[in-house]
């Protein structure tokens, strides 16, 4: 048996938090670049050249911005280029259209982010928080528990790596230019509401400022938490908001998704048609197929008549279960009859297409597998 370690008496000093990520770039505006490069003693127009290559150039390395003078570059890059991802496996598959990265943050904290690219487009899904709080019980991440919440810049980084791979033309396929981020990696993004906004400015605003994605090509997935989603419908964006739904009962959904158990189906459909409503955005609605567990007729016939005549679509995902999980996917008859009587109910409704399953391309799986090999399992 190990023994417990013999901890200090209390002191009576509060106990240290854990240390925040190293303040970056994309952390600020350029505003607040130029503010911060002033402070160190350089011209402000040096914020504007490190801006122009991370966001515009996707550089990251700043030893590889030779415009700036070496000294300063030093000097610049320690207090607004730090290095917040440090890459612990890369993988790729489906012929080099899909690739998955798992990261290691400053404080050992695990992240994934995924680069999917398409015939017309390169989509990335990046991940908000390190683990996800939400605790739904078929997701490999909720299962993990929630470790933090990532910084601004944490969440941008991602985006400007899978920017830089794209870039390279090595994406099978695909064209060499990012062009829509998805929020549906690990964490629960409007479970950190302000930080993922500002990376969503951030994304958006033109170059050099920011990546200068277009917002209609950016979505953001939540579980359900009704008060964010009636504030982001305030923002003034254009960005898809996507309902992680999978159940259309209260009974069923306050086990898959336990937040149900504080906002139920309904009010968080109002929030969503509301957003709707607001933004002239149709709403995504996920449903993740469950062999015996959701994907019953009178559940596709109840979620149909919930939908009808709603700006909604519906994104019914194959499930990609987890190692030693109980939870699998719906065989393909049974999704192909929910298809059928979502669509006979008038609601628009797609499947999910299935990439990275021999590279645990489900959330949370590769971090996982890392976490179980390194503490021996």
């Amino acid at each position: 048996m190990t023994s417990l370690p013999v901890l200090p008496l209390s002191t009576g000093a509060p106990p240290r938090r854990p240390a925040r990520p190293p303040r970056h770039l994309a952390d600020l505006d350029l505003a607040g670049r130029q503010a911060l490069v002033a402070e160190l003693g350089e011209p402000a127009f040096r914020a504007k050249q490190l801006s122009t290559h991370y966001f515009g150039r996707l550089v990251r390395d700043p030893a590889q911005m030779t415009d700036l003078p070496a000294a300063a570059r030093e000097r610049l890059a320690a207090s607004l280029m730090p290095t917040l991802l440090t890459a612990v496996r890369e993988m790729a598959c489906d012929d080099g259209a899909t690739r998955k990265a798992l990261w290691r943050l400053h404080d050992g904290a695990l992240v994934e982010s995924v680069l999917m690219g398409y015939q017309d487009r390169v989509t990335v899904c990046i991940s908000s928080q390190a683990g996800c709080g939400m605790a739904c019980p078929f997701c490999a991440t909720g299962q993990a528990g929630l470790t933090r919440n990532l910084s601004t810049a944490e969440i941008v980084d991602q985006a400007v790596y899978l920017a830089g791979v794209a870039a390279s033309g090595v994406v099978t396929g695909a064209p060499p230019r990012l062009s829509h981020v998805v929020f549906m990696g690990m964490g629960e993004p409007l479970a950190n509401y302000a930080r993922v906004i500002e990376a969503i400015r951030r994304l958006c605003a033109p170059s050099p400022e920011g990546l200068g994605l277009s917002q209609r090509h950016i979505t953001v997935s939540t579980v359900g938490l009704v008060p964010a989603m009636r504030r982001l419908a305030e923002e003034e964006l254009s960005v898809t908001l996507a309902l992680s739904l999978h159940a259309p009962d209260d009974e069923l959904r306050d086990e898959l998704v336990p937040v149900n158990q504080r906002w139920k189906v309904s009010e968080v459909l109002d929030a969503a048609w509301d957003y709707a409503a607001r933004t002239g955005r149709r709403v995504s609605i996920e449903y993740a197929m469950i062999r015996d567990v959701n994907d019953q007729p009178w559940r596709a016939d109840l979620l149909g008549r919930l939908l009808a005549g709603r700006l909604a679509h519906v994104n019914l995902i194959p499930l990609n279960p987890t190692p030693g999980s109980r939870w699998d996917a719906s065989p393909k008859p049974v999704e192909r009859e929910f298809v059928r009587r979502l669509r006979a109910a008038g609601v628009s409704t797609t499947v999910r297409d299935t990439r990275g399953r021999e590279i645990d391309g489900a959330c949370g799986q590769l971090a996982a597998s890392e976490t179980g090999s390194a503490d021996g399992r």
